[in-house]
């Protein structure tokens, strides 16, 4: 019997293994290589670590998924390479016991902690749950002596299995004794919340499954493709609530304090959907998403409507719009890029006579002429300074806004003029102010005035200067354009309202 116990260890073959490495390809570049101990496998290269790291676990993943079962018969892959638990009983590594591998064969995966190497390898079970880090991918059927024609190897010859696994050779007349059985612990899967684990004997049970609901729904959020504060709003809000009751429950004072952070979440959430949309909903009860979203950048471009009106150094509505657009182009330092089909766009009846007359009075500088600057294309752009917008050492300039915001207002200005159906309906450039004019003084919904009371009319003619006739004609443009609703001018205001298209255009003034 011995002597079939040792033909039998002898017939062990050595466990299968394979490494999966990630290195750098050279310095001063962000490639790296994944590269595999397998021949057949040939070398790959990806753009960065993240992508790398990516291809490296896949190929392991495939090798798996592709490799047979571990073999029952296979020897410890580790033990091969010397590993601490098979080392020698001498030194500084003398055991109390010598080691004694056990359990079936299974197919145990180990990484470092850089993630620069992945290795797979053939050991026992005893080996693996020895290995920081191991985890099993597969674990061998152990084989009877029914399927293998063999008799099995026992200690005693009575037919009792012995070990599959042993790092010594069986004495002779020596029996080997089983390894102890090793048993698993299955702990309850970690649910989180905010990072903090949801005890599995909370209680009460409906504040567990609103934790788990929660974290859930958190999660989900964040792999939305577009923001919805609302929703956000709402989660936040529930939130602050469970974890009030969760602090009531178990005393910890930190589940307080995240409570109220998310309280406090949930209301500049709240405020921020409050700011983009007006709290108000287009006809098919969606939010309405503002070109300007907060309300700083609502009062910044009156602003500079209110600049304009008392600086333009010429008469008439023509003027006003160019002086407006010419001053959001060059509000913050003074100076700024202007090309000709900026000034065609705007509906002027002589452009370049208009542009003459404020570099002749000195408001506008150029390098050359006015006919230039109206030639000139995106691919070569005029440059252009106002004198009266460049800071100064002792003074600053005339507005708060600083250099990110200053294009955003300057957007906003062109894609009001710019709108297909005045563009369509040819508006002059009066009608044009007053679309911005209109823009800038609505309440949420989009009524004219503060409070929805109207605009007065000395307020207007201030900010688009033409007399009461030539307003009406203007406020009838709008109209037609499917800018303005119920619009009534009389001697003392205009009222009326902006239509739902142009809603998201519009800066609401402050309640």
């Amino acid at each position: 019997m011995t002597q079939a116990a040792g033909s039998e260890l002898d017939e062990r073959v050595p466990g299968r293994r394979w490494t999966v490495r990630l290195d750098a390809v050279g310095r001063g570049s962000a490639a790296v290589r994944i590269s595999c101990s397998r021949p057949a496998c040939a070398e790959q290269r990806l753009p960065s670590a993240v992508a790398g790291r990516a291809g490296a676990i896949a190929h392991l993943k495939a090798h798996l998924r592709a490799a047979p079962a571990p073999r029952p018969g296979a020897y410890c892959a580790c033990k091969l390479e010397g590993c601490h638990t098979h080392l020698p009983d001498t030194g500084r590594h003398t055991r109390a016991e010598p080691w004694r591998c056990g359990g079936p064969v299974v197919l145990a995966v180990v990484t470092d902690r850089e993630g620069r190497w992945w290795q797979a390898m053939e050991c026992c079970s005893r080996c693996a749950a020895a290995t920081p880090g191991a985890k099993t991918a597969a674990t061998s059927q152990l084989p009877s002596p029914q399927t293998t024609g063999r008799p099995a190897l026992t200690a005693t010859g009575t037919g009792t299995s012995g070990p599959q696994f042993s790092d010594h050779q069986a004495a002779a007349g020596t029996a080997v004794p089983a390894p102890r059985p090793v048993t698993t612990r299955r702990r309850p899967p970690q649910v989180k919340i905010a990072q903090r684990v949801i005890p599995h004997d909370l209680r009460p049970v409906a504040l567990r499954d609103e934790l788990i609901e929660l974290g859930d729904l958190f999660r989900a959020y964040q792999q939305r493709t577009e923001s919805d504060l609302e929703l956000l709003a709402d989660l936040q809000e529930r939130k602050a609530r469970a974890f009030t009751t969760w602090a009531d429950v178990s005393g910890e004072g930190a589940l307080r304090w995240e409570a109220r952070r998310a309280e406090q979440a949930a209301a500049a959430t709240r405020l921020q959907h409050q700011q983009r949309t007006g709290g108000i909903t287009d006809n098919d009860g969606l939010a309405v998403t503002r070109l300007l979203t907060v309300a700083p950048q609502w009062d910044h471009a009156r602003s500079v409507l209110v600049h304009v009106a008392g600086h333009s150094p010429l008469p008439g509505p023509e003027a006003r719009l160019l002086v407006l657009m010419l001053t959001l182009r060059t509000a913050h330092t003074g100076t700024g890029n202007l090309v000709g089909q900026d000034l065609t766009a705007l509906g002027l009846t002589d452009p370049e006579d208009l542009v003459e007359k404020l570099t002749g009075c000195g408001w506008l500088t150029l390098p050359g002429t006015a006919g230039d600057l109206l030639a000139s294309r995106p691919e070569n752009p005029t440059p252009i300074t106002v004198p009266s917008l460049v800071p100064h050492e002792d003074k600053a300039g005339p507005f708060t806004f600083g250099k990110k915001m200053r294009p955003k207002l300057s957007g906003w200005a062109q894609k009001v003029i710019s709108d297909k159906k005045l563009r369509k309906a040819k508006a002059t450039a009066g009608t044009r102010l007053l679309a911005l004019t209109l823009a800038a003084q609505t309440d949420a919904s989009g009524i004219l005035g503060p409070g929805g009371r109207g605009i007065a009319l000395n307020a207007l003619t201030a900010w688009v200067p033409v007399d009461s006739g030539e307003l009406q004609h203007l406020v009838d443009q709008l109209t037609a354009a499917d800018w303005l609703t119920d619009a009534a001018l009389t001697d003392a205001q205009l009222t009326g309202q902006l239509t739902e298209r142009v809603l998201p255009l519009t800066c609401p003034l402050r309640a």
